[in-house]
């Protein structure tokens, strides 16, 4: 396979569950390169036509459908498969969305909320005078996990699975623990943009092609995966600096529920925007980070809004 686009495997030869007995759909050698087209997360439920309405009516059993398994040849327990992203495809379009019952502040937004949007290029126009920059990858990402049976794409692994790192974007290799013979390398839960955190519990979810080129580390005995990158991560948001919210206290989580809740206030007052589209437009384009988790018994947790988004 010395060509890029070498060999490609489809939308449909998808799965939405871990199990290793799954067989595979294609096998490589370490040095191959292989195309992964993908479905949307909702497992193509969603257009870009749909409705509010059609967030309703998602069938859960359906969502976040990976493109595989690919058995690795000579991949064994102890390894580490190491991945590397070389090109993401896009479709142009994609959605974020308010699910009931999902997000970080579920509780605070138990209404459905739909956005649609169309690209082209390198952003994505959210509303008049907000536009936002895309970094595309791979949502869920993985190996199939020893333990035998069917298991939930939806929570990480530490074999993989639905990692939501940005930071996986074209150039950067992640290397994942292999758990069993062959690996079981599958991909999918493409994003075209997000932040860190993903609050809402969705990104720009859209369907793309993701070329990635396969290679073993022996022997590695990796707890969980590890990536690198080729370059700075956040230079595409910097130049314009960032307005920041915070919150501070005893319980990380309700601290991140503190940043976000302040944040969307201020894209209210300061920019009109709706509480659910602050809510999404957080999602997909603010960062959490834990700033501070030393000086008990209160922690930090700082919310990231970059000011490039408004023009």
């Amino acid at each position: 396979m010395s060509n890029l686009h070498a060999h490609t495997l489809h939308a449909h030869q998808s799965h939405t569950g871990w199990d290793n007995s799954l067989p595979p759909v294609a096998e490589v050698n370490p040095g191959d390169t292989l195309t992964l087209e993908t479905l949307d997360a909702s497992g193509g439920q969603l257009r870009a036509d749909s409705s509010v309405r059609d967030v309703l009516t998602l069938d859960f059993g359906r969502v976040n459908p990976v493109t595989g398994p690919v058995r690795v040849l000579g991949a064994e327990p102890g390894d580490a498969l190491a991945v590397k992203l070389l090109e993401f495809r896009p479709s142009g379009w994609g959605w974020t969305a308010n699910i009931p019952g999902f997000g970080l502040l579920a509780e605070d937004f138990p209404d459905a909320h739909l956005k649609t949007w169309r690209f082209e290029g390198e952003t994505a126009a959210f509303a008049d005078g907000i536009t936002v920059p895309l970094k595309a990858f791979p949502g869920t990402i993985g190996v199939a996990p020893a333990e035998p049976g069917q298991h939930s794409v939806v929570p990480p692994r530490a074999c993989g699975g639905n990692l939501d790192i940005r930071d996986l974007a074209a150039g950067t290799t992640l290397y994942l623990p292999v758990q069993v013979d062959g690996a079981l390398f599958s991909l999918g839960d493409t994003h075209a943009a997000q932040g860190d955190g993903e609050v809402c519990g969705t990104a720009i979810e859209s369907p793309m092609a993701v070329t990635v080129r396969f290679d073993l580390v022996k022997g590695a005995n990796l707890r969980a995966p590890q990536f690198e990158t080729p370059a700075p991560v956040t230079r595409h948001l910097d130049d314009k600096g960032y307005f920041v919210t915070t919150g501070v206290g005893p319980d990380l989580m309700q601290a991140a529920k503190d940043a976000v809740r302040a944040m969307i206030d201020y894209l209210g007052k300061t920019y009109g925007l709706s509480p659910e589209d602050a809510y999404l437009l957080c999602s997909v384009a603010c960062d959490l980070r834990i700033s501070e988790i030393v000086d008990q018994p209160n922690w930090v947790v700082s919310f990231y809004l970059p000011r490039k988004l408004f023009s």
